[in-house]
């Protein structure tokens, strides 16, 4: 069973899958003579049918729950840090997005995730569903796992829209017909200057009949100390930081705003619960139905990135921050044979339901409108009579934030059929529905108008005649907010065909997906009724907000996506221990709507934005190799590959050129040269050793903005260190009866760079952390003590301005704690 391990996240434990060879042969290294030196081949089904990860052409790295546990992995920064060829952006639990092969942009920010977000080009699977988001992959906590599966390169034809760039999928354990198995794990663990962490978590199997029926059940409950300080501060508003807000320097007052109330050390503090409940049972001797059903809860107070300017490890924050996302999951899979197939059909659904606050203070320094929100009036018709101030304008209190209450739902089946795999000619198909929609209602709070009557703001409700998602009426404090929903339905067939041109040696596979995609956009976007400083506007003139039913390009359609990806493959297997390989293959991501289509431009020379974006597409050419040398105490994968990636979606916020809104655009393509490979060694019966490392040249080629101003062409691609490496070492021997292990590792990632939009690009510094452990163990229990971030490195993993302040996503400081686990 995986022991417990700080920071808890399946989005990130895809990413050190990979190293399954090197726990797999510190397995096999004790020092009992009936063991095998060779490495424990792992069962995958990457490519939909079960083979073990050596014998499939395929870049795939694999690793069981045994591994995991060896591997000692648990939080997003574990994972991340051990695969070389991928990397992330993100701030936070469930607010993370993963990037492989160096083929990254940066992500939307949160905010408006929702409203406006691209689909990420890496897909998340758990178990048979797709459970990719726009801007929040979901945020699983990592318990009772089978295995992890990483597959690089597009995977498009197996698994469809979103796996342009790789597909990570958790594989969940499932219920046991013939043995009881039970097992627990508990952690206590203090971070430096943090606070500390604890976790605790449980599973049971149970046959109820014997050979028919059995159920399991995973259960965990976990609670991770805070690192970063909310310091006390003021903020004030200031017009030579935001010259767009072209009345303020007019202004007579402006009110100073503080922290105190939300002033605390540590306050980053996130937990996890949640519950698995599994039933498996044997229809006869060839059908068998599994159910399977999740719920977690995700709570995360504060943020996970912090302000230089203010501190190591400290922010400055005037508005709540706050994260409840919570999901439940049910699946039912049936498998079994007709005549010579292997027949499965899988049907899941997911309901999630996030909740956020998000202090948005930061917008002052970029909003173009800002003293309309903001500040009082110094002259005006009529209408705004009222409402001007005496002896000039005052800008009022400066404090803004969001409150996000955004659903999401997903309904996925699929059926697929196999021949047999020792057939000369055989296939792989079937026909895959997704049914994905997203609610969003944003609602963002400018304390200025607190009660709507100094500024002349009225209560707000979403447009009359818009799709409304939430109708109520929004409090005078309101003074923007998105009702929007997004769906996306999706049909696909797919296949593909292997034919064994010399048996046992040279195989050929063809694959091929056809898909129908229909996206809609609709709702609105609604700004609060007020006064313009103006004297020649009337109020009953002022546009209150966008209908995505009938403006701006926008229509009541939905937007249909159709085509086909192709995959072609070429292996050879000269012997049992080698494997080599040569493959196409394509992959792209559905385009989508434009928020912000068709508003005119703020500068005159940005054209207008488009009311949709398209798909962005990838090509990849690729040579890999498979082998087991040293009699199997030796094994070295690699592959180089080269990647066209063209019509690049972009995103960007550009008050000052184009409008209030953030925009999408097909902005430019890009070429990446890279090498990658892992290599695993049991040195003696006792030693293992492992390394990994990506080289990953990537290149902007063409820029075809005409809105987003991109870094220059030759420029290289964001958030993608050119170089990364890992290296471990495992000592394991007996001291008595005890089994005793130490094992220490050190992460390389070298320089790269926060963004591909050019204003806000600069670089990220490399870095170099370390991790250790000592453990033993007797039977069925085991204890290890352990430290990681040895060094107490300040890493750069994000810089970024998404709240229009700059911070810096870091690892979490040097941590030393204690795991205890028992399974029966």
């Amino acid at each position: 069973m995986k022991r417990l391990k700080s920071g808890a996240s399946l989005l990130a434990l895809g990413a050190l899958a990979f190293a399954a060879p090197v726990a797999a042969q510190a397995q096999d290294q004790q020092p009992a003579p009936e063991k095998s030196k060779r490495l424990k081949a792992v069962t995958v089904t990457a490519t939909k049918v079960e083979e073990t990860a050596q014998d499939i052409p395929v870049a795939v790295q694999a690793v069981d729950g045994e591994t995991l546990d060896d591997l000692n992995v648990g939080n997003f920064d574990d994972y991340l840090k051990q695969l070389p060829s991928v990397s992330s952006g993100g701030r936070g639990p469930g607010q993370n997005t993963v990037y492989i092969r160096g083929m990254a942009v940066q992500p939307i920010t949160v905010l408006l995730s929702g409203a406006q977000g691209t689909v990420p080009n890496v897909a998340m699977y758990l178990d048979e569903q797709p459970i990719t988001a726009p801007g929040r992959n979901l945020d699983v906590y990592a318990t009772d796992l089978e295995r992890i599966e990483v597959l690089p390169g597009p995977q498009g034809t197996l698994f469809g829209a979103s796996s342009q760039a790789g597909t990570i999928r958790l594989i969940t354990n499932k219920p046991v017909l013939d043995e009881f198995q039970a097992g627990m794990d508990a952690e206590y663990s203090i971070t430096k200057d943090g606070e500390p962490s604890t976790g605790l978590e449980g599973y049971v199997n149970i046959p109820v009949i014997e050979d028919k029926l059995a159920f399991r059940a995973a259960l965990y409950s976990v609670n991770l100390g805070g690192y970063i300080d909310n310091k006390p501060g003021t903020f004030t508003l200031d017009p030579s930081i935001n010259p767009d807000s072209n009345a303020t320097p007019d202004a007579v007052s402006y009110e100073t705003a503080n922290n105190n109330r939300l002033v605390e050390e540590d306050f980053n503090d996130s937990s996890y619960e949640g519950i698995r409940l599994g039933a498996t049972y044997a229809i006869n001797n060839d059908w068998t139905a599994t159910a399977q059903y999740s719920r977690q809860k995700l709570e995360a107070d504060g943020v996970f990135d912090y302000d230089p300017e203010v501190g190591d490890l400290a922010v400055n924050r005037f508005f709540e921050d706050s994260l409840d996302d919570e999901f439940e999951q049910g699946n039912l899979t049936i498998e079994g044979r007709i005549a010579m197939l292997d027949v499965v059909y899988t049907g899941s659904f997911l309901d999630r339901s996030i909740d956020q606050s998000v202090d948005y203070t930061g917008y002052n320094n970029s909003g173009a409108f800002i003293d309309y929100y903001t500040c009082t009036y110094a002259s005006g018709n009529a209408a705004q009579a009222a409402f001007v101030t005496p002896g000039g304008r005052e800008c009022l209190d400066p404090v803004k934030g969001a409150i996000i209450d955004q659903t999401q739902t997903r309904n996925t089946h699929e059926f697929r059929f196999s021949t047999p795999q020792d057939y000369r000619f055989r296939v792989t198909a079937g026909v895959f529905y997704d049914d994905f929609e997203l609610e969003t209602v944003d609602d963002f709070y400018y304390f200025a108008n607190f009660d709507g009557t100094e500024l002349g703001f009225a209560p707000n409700a979403p447009m009359a005649d818009a799709v409304q998602i939430d109708p109520r009426t929004r409090p005078s404090s309101v003074a923007f907010f998105n009702d929007i929903r997004r769906t996306e339905e999706q049909v696909a067939f797919f296949g593909e065909a292997t034919y064994d041109l010399i048996p046992d040696t040279l195989s050929a596979t063809v694959g091929l997906r056809v898909y129908d995609i229909e996206s809609d956009f609709e709702g609105s976007s609604n700004f609060a009724n007020g006064i313009f400083a103006t004297p020649d506007v009337a109020l009953d003139d002022l546009d209150s907000g966008r209908d995505y039913d009938v403006s701006g390009g926008h229509t009541d359609e939905p937007l249909t996506t159709d085509g086909e990806v192709f995959r072609a493959n070429l292996s050879w297997t000269p012997d049992a221990d080698k494997l080599f390989y040569a493959t196409y293959s394509e992959g792209f991501r559905p385009g989508g709507w434009n928020r912000g289509g068709g508003l005119p431009s703020n500068n005159p020379a940005f054209p207008t934005v488009s009311a949709t974006y398209d798909t962005d597409d990838v090509k990849n050419y690729e040579l890999g190799w498979k082998t087991l040398l040293l009699d199997g105490n030796l094994q070295f994968n690699g592959n180089v590959y080269f990647v066209e990636w063209t019509d690049m979606q972009v995103s960007r916020f550009d008050p000052e050129n184009v409008s209030i809104l953030t925009f999408i655009e097909n902005a430019a393509d890009s070429e990446i040269f890279g090498v990658e490979g892992d290599v695993a060694w049991a040195a003696t019966d006792n030693l293992t050793l492992f390394g990994a490392f990506s080289y990953n040249d990537t290149e902007l080629k063409s820029v075809d903005a005409q809105i987003a101003e991109l870094a220059p062409v030759g420029s290289q691609l964001p958030l993608v260190p050119e170089l990364q490496l890992t290296g471990r070492a495992r000592y394991e021997w007996m001291v008595g009866e005890y089994d005793v292990y130490a094992q220490g590792g050190f992460q390389y990632a070298g320089k790269s760079y926060s963004s591909l939009i050019q204003e806000i690009r600069e670089e990220q510094d490399s870095y170099i952390t370390a991790d250790a452990a000592v453990g033993f163990g007797k039977e069925q229990w085991r204890a290890e003590l352990f430290v990681e971030n040895l060094t107490d490195e300040r890493t750069e993993l994000f810089i970024n301005e998404q709240d229009d302040i700059r911070r810096i996503t870091t690892s979490r400081p040097r941590t030393i704690g204690l795991r205890l686990s028992y399974d029966y």
